[in-house]
């Protein structure tokens, strides 16, 4: 399997390249610090697949690049390593088009079974991010929306509602429909109580 490998610390390149190398099944072509490296390298070397970490340097961030990579012909499969749990993180990698996500606490034994798994089409992910995922599905009534995500994540930002409908292309009053709907999920009453709790459950993170 040839592996295309995106993380912006050079030491955990080198580490991981050395650790797939010892395995004999899977060759590293390449190596990429950011996002647009990873795309172009993505393009030129037409890897099988491409392990990629989501928070990089400056440009595009991971997730961004995995579109642009999903979007090449051919496009290889992407495999999502990162130390990031947050459901606003795993939804997105999800819609980017992601075919894993792993975390980089996971031992190296799930690594290369999360890689075999992806290679063959199917889905791979860690144990912790499927657990997550799952409560998602078991409590729809309290799971967070993508938009009601997406309007936390400026909140926490210190967005004001109009700020926020400008970003989002919605109105002021749709705005507040969205929040009056997170404060319920959420149990609180208050924006500041609202990303609070969001940041506790890991539903987002601060940047």
């Amino acid at each position: 399997m040839r592996i295309l490998l995106v993380d912006d610390h050079p030491v955990v390149r080198a580490g991981l390249a050395a650790m797939l190398s010892a395995q004999g099944e899977f060759t590293v072509i390449g190596e990429a610090a950011d996002g647009e490296e990873a795309v172009r390298q993505a393009a030129w070397l037409t890897p099988d697949l491409v392990l990629m970490d989501i928070q990089m340097g400056g440009g595009i961030d991971g997730l961004e690049a995995t579109r642009r990579i999903m979007a090449l012909p051919d496009a290889p499969k992407v495999v999502v390593l990162t130390t990031y749990d947050s459901d606003a993180d795993i939804l997105r990698a999800m819609e980017a088009g992601v075919s894993g996500y792993l975390l980089k606490e996971s031992p190296p034994e799930e690594l290369f079974a999360a890689l075999r798994t992806a290679a063959t089409g199917e889905t791979a992910l860690s144990p912790p991010v499927a657990s997550r995922l799952v409560q998602r599905y078991r409590s729809p009534q309290l799971a967070l929306s993508g938009r009601e995500i997406e309007i936390l994540e400026l909140l926490a930002a210190g967005k004001s509602n109009r700020e926020i409908s400008k970003a989002m292309f919605i109105s002021e009053a749709t705005v507040k429909t969205h929040l009056a709907h997170v404060y319920d999920k959420l149990g609180v009453d208050s924006r500041t109580a609202a990303v609070r709790c969001a940041v506790d459950r890991r539903l987002i993170r601060l940047s």
